[in-house]
């Protein structure tokens, strides 16, 4: 536990990039929008000398949304990042960042030239090592004040446009649940309680799945920054018909707690942890944004939800209905989407019919429903470390849909989707900037892959590691009893040789003999006299 401490504690003063990117939350930047920080290795803004990338004006497209979100300026989060920036860092080649300082999803190296698949994979299927280093990963972003980069408290009119800021250091693990919390908030429209809330940057729309794609690879790519390991990815939980939560042990996500049925289990690390940006009703009520500060323990208690809402953990068979739909989105492409992947996937489609608006929730909605607690609430859900799990099983379908129907990236919608959701529209609130339809794209063309979409072999090599490893630490024992076992057979064979010779031939009397040296003295035999032949096969049935 040491060692794990030290590691923790030099981690702790390692680089972190990602959004609200530090150096950009000053009163100057924020005055002057241009958020195009230096590159350490130049000094240079976006590294510009080296030839990684340039400061540029940001275009936005200018494409009719829908009718679901009827204002214009009145949001920070329309048409992004204009209210807060007008020129960023434009990368070049492989390279990827605020300041470009690094490398796109799936290149890695100094100077971002080596490419490699990384395979996301069935969280049960990884060995105890790799279960307590997951989950020690996670304890030390949750742990780690960011260095790097702060999260927004206030709206840019609250800040005077910039001259008063107002920003709040976070954990690592902390800038991510308020990413989500931001991109799906209520509208602000002055005063208490006057929001606008149908309206969610990533959710109920097309870029409901490629945002969440972006988001993942943003989580993996800040953690293996933070711990070194270049190697590691999210496992997925594949909750298909599944019973319950079968992840919710103190080895892996936290079990329940004995006391209170909807906190964890004090043999868990999460048990300690406190969430943020969870009262989505009290900040509307409030007309305010969340503050960042810590709002209580985290909460769970998988199966005891609402039952009129979602019945069960979703099957394989509905998953597969999801994917039989050949539609990416269809009508409105918002809730009330019909016959629609992407709005069955997300869970406002019948799993069953592919009908909208369905008074039921089903597939991703359904497994946030059925966790009651953190994760049941759209704005506060990235508290529960499950999303992850739980998100990267649904990017998984989203890969299978891909992968199945091959869209073009041209075929993502370009115009008329809710606010925020169309092709070329900036995904809310990602700094560096990323366009909805470059994500509507093979996970293989990113870099990554799952487990389970693996041809037969590797998928049977990947699900015999965990067995493998038992092998492992019981392989000395193994080779000692092994080893004595074959001592004790050449000493009895060598025993019998002896006894050979020493007797002759093998005729009966000899036999006698030779069983005699053997024998041990019976002191209370089991059967005697005539019952001998009555119950000969007395000792065999034993």
């Amino acid at each position: 536990m040491w060692q794990l401490a030290i590691i923790s504690f030099v981690l702790c003063f390692v680089p972190s990039y990602q959004q609200f990117p530090r150096l950009c939350a000053t009163r100057e930047v924020l005055r002057t929008k241009e958020c195009c920080p230096p590159w350490g290795g130049d000094g240079s803004p976006c590294g510009a000398t080296s030839g990684r990338g340039s400061c540029v004006d940001v275009e936005v497209p200018d494409r009719p949304h829908g009718p679901q979100y009827p204002f214009s300026g009145l949001d920070d989060r329309e048409k992004w990042p204009l209210v807060f920036f007008n020129r960023t860092c434009q990368c070049t080649g492989n390279f990827m960042g605020f300041n470009c300082a690094d490398c796109k999803f799936g290149y890695f190296g100094v100077n971002c030239y080596e490419r490699r698949e990384s395979v996301r994979r069935n969280i049960l299927h990884l060995s105890r090592a790799e279960k307590t280093r997951f989950v020690s990963y996670l304890n030390l972003v949750k742990q780690t004040v960011s260095r790097d980069y702060v999260v927004v408290t206030g709206t840019y009119q609250e800040m005077e446009n910039g001259s008063n800021p107002m920003f709040a250091d976070v954990s690592v693990y902390d800038v991510f649940v308020w990413m989500h919390y931001y991109v799906s908030r209520n509208a602000l429209l002055g005063g208490p309680g006057n929001v606008w809330t149908d309206v969610d940057f990533a959710h109920w729309a097309p870029g409901f799945l490629p945002w969440h794609r972006v988001y993942l690879l943003h989580w993996e790519h800040e953690i293996r920054k933070l711990t070194g390991d270049m190697s590691f990815t999210i496992p997925y939980w594949d909750w298909r018909d599944a019973q319950g939560c079968d992840v919710c042990t103190d080895e892996l996500m936290g079990d329940r707690s004995p006391h209170d049925p909807s906190l964890l289990s004090p043999g868990s690390l999460f048990s300690s942890w406190t969430v943020l940006c969870s009262r989505a009703e009290d900040y509307s009520n409030r007309g305010v944004l969340c503050n960042a500060e810590k709002e209580g323990p985290l909460r769970r208690n998988p199966g005891n939800h609402n039952r009129n809402v979602v019945e069960r953990i979703p099957t394989s068979a509905e998953v597969e209905f999801a994917l039989s739909l050949t539609d990416y989105d269809t009508g409105a492409m918002d809730r009330s989407a019909n016959m629609s992947f992407r709005n069955t996937l997300e869970g406002f489609g019948d799993s069953q019919t592919g009908i909208g608006n369905s008074p039921r929730r089903g597939l991703h909605a359904a497994l946030h429903v059925f966790m009651n607690g953190s994760m049941s609430s759209v704005q506060g859900s990235a508290n529960d470390p499950i999303f992850l799990l739980h998100h990267a099983f649904v990017d998984s379908i989203y890969e299978q849909w891909l992968r199945r129907y091959r869209p073009s990236p041209s075929d993502f919608p370009d115009s008329d989707a809710p606010i925020g959701h169309n092709g070329d529209a900036h995904m809310v609130p990602f700094l560096p900037l990323h366009r909805h339809r470059d994500f509507f794209i093979s996970s293989k063309d990113l870099g990554y892959e799952y487990s389970y979409l693996l041809d037969y072999n590797q998928r049977i090599a990947e699900s015999m590691g965990p067995y493998l490893e038992v092998l492992q630490d019981v392989w000395p024992w193994l080779l000692i009893a092994g080893l004595c076992g074959g001592i004790l057979a050449v000493s009895i064979a060598a025993a019998v040789l002896t006894a050979k010779r020493r007797y002759g031939g093998p005729s009966w009397q000899n036999v006698r003999k030779w069983r005699n040296v053997f024998a041990l003295p019976e002191r209370e035999p089991l059967i005697r006299g005539s019952e001998e032949t009555k119950h000969h096969n007395y000792q065999t049935a034993i």
